[in-house]
């Protein structure tokens, strides 16, 4: 399998996400039409939902742009040996991928700084496929470094690359109410009923069900929790903006307004590296 190839299928693969993505949008206007006095809310979140892919576009072309150089000459550099493009690679590297996902997904929430920017996912009351492409600006850089072993593993930068995009496009579909419960898949892969369960706020669903293709990850490290009544969407604390710069920045005033407040170097890395809702001397409570 030449670059060219993986290219092309890598391409493939996000067109048949995007058109399934763009029929389920089909369906859920549909019906929001006909919800009558909400549609104009609903309407309203989708389009701030929309308006944080302006930062993140912007700052992501020259992010991912440099980050993919960077792992070319970090693989040439201090990689002697990497795996041919094959049917097997490439199987092996979305199973990586995915894996990895699940890992710099579940620390974005217990690291403060990092939720800064994974929370603008968390922060609509709604949850419609727009929801998918609702961004923090920086979100970007985290998933480069979090994707950075598997150069030193032996995977092609390329490869990885294509991993990355594969475990992104999938979950172009699991942001909806549309798609009801689907029996043995909710065991194994990462659904819309699976992911409603991220999406809640309510403590039984608080930081669960991290998984990106797979849901399996979740069940191996603890952190699965099956759908049960419908989530309350949103953040945990009473964040419900249609603002676009409040929705993009959300949680820094907060951040920045603790790091001022604290009274040791301690405490600021506290702050900067310790889950949402920490406090010196106490427990975080998530009260993001």
């Amino acid at each position: 399998m030449t670059s060219e190839t993986l290219a092309q299928l890598s391409t493939q693969i996000d067109d048949v996400f995007f058109v399934l993505g763009a029929l389920i949008l089909l369906i859920e206007i549909a019906e929001t039409l006909f919800k009558g006095s909400h549609k104009g809310r609903t309407f309203a979140e989708m389009l701030v939902s929309a308006s944080t892919q302006i930062p993140s576009i912007l700052v992501e072309v020259t992010i991912l742009t440099a980050g993919y150089g960077a792992f070319f000459m970090l693989s040439d550099a201090f990689v002697p040996w990497v795996m041919p493009i094959t049917w097997w690679s490439v199987a092996l590297v979305v199973l990586a991928a995915d894996i990895v996902y699940y890992w710099e997904h579940r620390i974005a929430h217990q690291v403060r700084l990092l939720w800064t920017q994974h929370a603008v996912h968390h922060s609509s009351r709604d949850y419609n496929i727009i929801t998918g492409i609702r961004f923090g600006p920086l979100e970007g850089l985290w998933s480069l470094i979090a994707h950075l072993p598997l150069v030193f593993v032996g995977f092609p930068p390329q490869l990885i690359f294509f991993g990355l995009v594969v475990v992104l496009a999938y979950q172009t579909w699991i942001h909806t109410e549309t798609i009801g419960r689907l029996g043995p898949l909710d065991r194994i892969f990462n659904t819309p009923s699976n992911h409603r369960v991220h999406h809640g706020s309510d403590d039984k669903y608080l930081d669960r069900n991290y998984g990106g293709i797979l849901i399996v990850w979740d069940r191996l490290w603890g952190t699965f929790q099956a759908e049960e009544e419908t989530p309350r969407y949103g953040l945990k604390r009473d964040f419900d903006s249609r603002n676009p710069l409040r929705v993009w920045f959300s949680e820094l005033p907060g951040l920045m307004r603790d790091v001022k407040s604290a009274q040791t170097w301690g405490d600021v890395w506290g702050y900067l590296v310790k889950a949402p809702g920490w406090k010196p001397g106490h427990s975080p409570d998530r009260s993001e």
